[in-house]
């Protein structure tokens, strides 16, 4: 039986190939219970790819991954049900409202009756329940983020792995989603993240790695890894961002 105090996520030795590219070089993670981890990076730094892996989506070339004690390789099924998944670019049914893809959803899963008080709680609590008969295929981007949320939690998961939450959404529904992650995490659970928002990773995450080049660069408490500066001008200086020089047809 799992240990109740084992990482809520420990990424081994991860390494993910595509032909002859490597996207992720021998990664490796430990996310304690409980908390915000934020992983940050460049474009292409292999976030996304290890957040895949994670979430079960994508066998990693070599390395394990345990989920709540669980090893995903040979005890899938109760490594995967302790995860609330909202990864870029989820397809959702189109053809449904919002209510009817979480009924769908609690089907799927086998839930027990309890699942409509939290729907509707989520809804409520996302502003969805202010468009009762709007169709998913009606959605903007930030009420789309919410219903995959919506979905992330309904079944009530342990961790939450969440890919890019707060990319391309208007400052209000960032705010919901960031009121409900609160909530998720004051209530005990985790919340595994990546993102280019900074300022978010800054103010609610307890720790964060920096990633780049498929590695880990940097990775502890928040105020350690900055340094004395802020996140954002550490990651600058971590990922070596090459300066712009002049462009003298502006002048």
């Amino acid at each position: 039986m799992p240990d109740p105090s084992a990482p809520a996520i420990e990424v081994t030795h991860l390494t993910q190939r595509f032909g002859s590219v490597l996207a992720v070089d021998g990664l490796s993670l430990s996310v304690p219970p409980g908390m915000f981890y934020g992983v940050v990076g460049p474009n292409g730094a292999g976030k996304t790819t290890t957040l895949t892996a994670v979430c079960g989506l994508r066998e990693p070339t070599s390395g394990t991954i345990r989920i709540a004690g669980h090893d995903l390789r040979t005890d899938r099924e109760a490594a995967l049900a302790q995860l609330g998944i909202m990864m870029d670019g989820m397809s959702l049914p189109e053809r449904l409202t919002a209510t009817e893809v979480l009924r769908y959803s609690a089907g799927l899963r086998g839930l027990d009756r309890g699942w409509q008080a939290r729907a509707n709680d989520l809804l409520e609590i996302l502003g969805l329940d202010a468009v009762p008969r709007t169709l998913i295929v009606e959605y903007s981007t930030g009420m789309r983020k919410k219903i995959n949320l919506a979905l992330a939690l309904l079944h009530r998961p342990r961790v939450l792995v969440l890919d890019e939450p707060f990319e391309a959404i208007d400052p209000v529904s960032a705010h919901s989603i960031e009121q409900v992650l609160k909530q998720y995490v004051d209530a005990g659970g985790t919340v595994l993240l990546s993102s280019h928002i900074m300022d978010f990773v800054e103010r609610n995450c307890r720790r964060v790695a920096v990633v780049a080049g498929g590695r880990v660069l940097v990775e502890g408490p928040v105020a350690d890894v900055a340094a004395g500066s802020t996140l954002n001008e550490r990651f600058i200086e971590l990922v070596g961002a090459d300066p712009v020089r002049p462009l003298e047809w502006l002048r």
